[in-house]
């Protein structure tokens, strides 16, 4: 641990002295890591610090797509930056991430220090999910848009999500589905003119929960890809890390009609003058877009040569003759 973040948790904290640390795990790419703290003299027993030091080399084997995804990650640091600056605290406990009690850069280090969910109670992690947990997820995403649903993204990408078409241009030339690289441009439009902007969280897959010991509250954590966009991409990326395709086909149904009952619920808390039938009808309409905006991308920068007959390329086939028509 240098010295700058040791000086930058003891400010942030008004502790007296640090008493250990532990690297909970790396950033992508070597970018930095993420450390727990523990206090000494405060109120806090420990904090979490994510630690990012910018190489000044970025190694990759193509330099083209070294220096745009060297740009990518840069970009997403400091969007993570201005998140718990500027706009984190506007989550309350209905979507919960971390206290934020400091940001600091010195030269090419940021040092975000925040609150240890483990010791707030959110000890839980977990890679596939039963029911109940899933329902409490989504519970989370439904109060997370409803609490920024018509908030411009000021300081943070304007179309959330990491795979965003804007920033993967390498991806989709490397799309071998001619038809899908075709549409993408126009399913991306299709997402980005819903009538009910919100800002996702844009990389809600199952590793970024903690989760209470009973598992009945979670809270949400990595806001390096947070934007502007529709709900929906974060309800279909979040359902397809932690379900097979055949459970996210069988039980689309049933998972958006409850999605849309939790994200009712929260709009009304919130904003009384929104027609909750109206944003339904819209978001739920451009569900399989974002469906298809997602498997764009992982097909692209996977390779993955798909059998055509699984539910991604059904709906993306759907979604591209809709297009058509």
């Amino acid at each position: 641990m240098n010295r700058f973040i040791e000086t930058t948790v003891l400010n942030a904290t008004k502790a007296k002295d640090v008493t250990f640390h532990d690297e909970i795990q790396t950033l992508w790419k070597g970018y930095g890591r993420i450390l727990r703290i523990g206090l000494q003299g405060c109120a806090h027993e420990s904090v979490v610090v994510k630690h990012i030091c910018f190489p000044k080399q970025p190694h990759h084997r193509k330099k083209s797509h070294s220096d745009l995804s060297h740009a990518r990650k840069l970009k997403s640091y400091r969007v993570e930056s201005a998140w718990y600056r500027q706009w984190s605290a506007l989550c309350d406990d209905d979507c919960r991430v971390p206290a934020c009690f400091a940001v600091k850069q010195q030269g090419d280090e940021v040092v975000m220090v925040l609150e240890d969910l483990d010791q707030a109670g959110f000890k839980e992690r977990n890679r596939s999910l039963p029911w109940r947990q899933l329902i409490v997820c989504l519970r989370w995403l439904a109060e997370f848009h409803a609490t920024f649903l018509g908030k411009a993204p000021e300081n943070l990408w304007k179309s959330g999500t990491y795979w965003h078409l804007d920033t993967r241009p390498e991806e989709l030339k490397a799309l071998g589905n001619i038809p899908l690289r075709a549409a993408a441009g126009r399913i991306d439009t299709a997402l980005r003119r819903t009538n009910f902007k919100t800002f996702v969280h844009g990389d809600a897959k199952v590793q970024n929960f903690c989760f209470t010991p009973d598992g009945n509250d979670a809270a949400a954590v990595d806001f390096q890809y947070v934007g502007g966009g529709c709900g929906m991409k974060d309800v279909c990326y979040f359902l397809s890390s932690c379900m097979y395709e055949d459970e996210c086909e069988r039980l689309e149904d049933e998972l958006l009609d409850t999605y849309f009952v939790l994200l009712k619920k929260a709009v009304e808390k919130r904003h009384e003058t929104i027609d909750t039938t109206a944003l339904e009808n819209d978001w739920r309409s451009l569900y399989r877009f974002a469906w298809a905006d997602f498997h764009r991308f992982y097909k692209g920068w996977s390779g993955y040569r798909f059998n055509p007959d699984p539910y991604s390329e059904r709906v993306a086939r759907e979604v591209i003759a809709g297009l058509s028509k």
